[in-house]
């Protein structure tokens, strides 16, 4: 794991943003990870994939509960987007 002491990443702060461009950097205080750093890029990945699989539990509950579905045509033709 690339972790670093808080102490350590306030007194190498640049070097650290540089590190986690690369891959996240846990910041870690007496032993226990405190925050983690990482990049914009990483972090919208990270975000996107997360939508991604609330998403897909989403449509599992769903499917699970057998309700009344409706073809996405007639959707869209009710809510004047076809």
């Amino acid at each position: 794991m690339n972790e670093i002491s808080i102490t350590d990443a306030r007194a190498e702060l640049q070097a650290v943003v540089a590190r986690s461009k690369k891959k996240p950097v846990h910041i870690v205080k007496h032993g226990q990870s405190v925050a983690v750093l990482m990049s914009p890029e990483l972090f919208e990945k990270a975000m996107d994939a997360m939508e991604e699989l609330e998403d897909i539990e989403a449509f599992d509950k769903a499917m699970a509960a057998h309700e009344k579905t409706y073809p996405w045509e007639q959707v869209k033709r009710e809510l004047g987007l076809a």
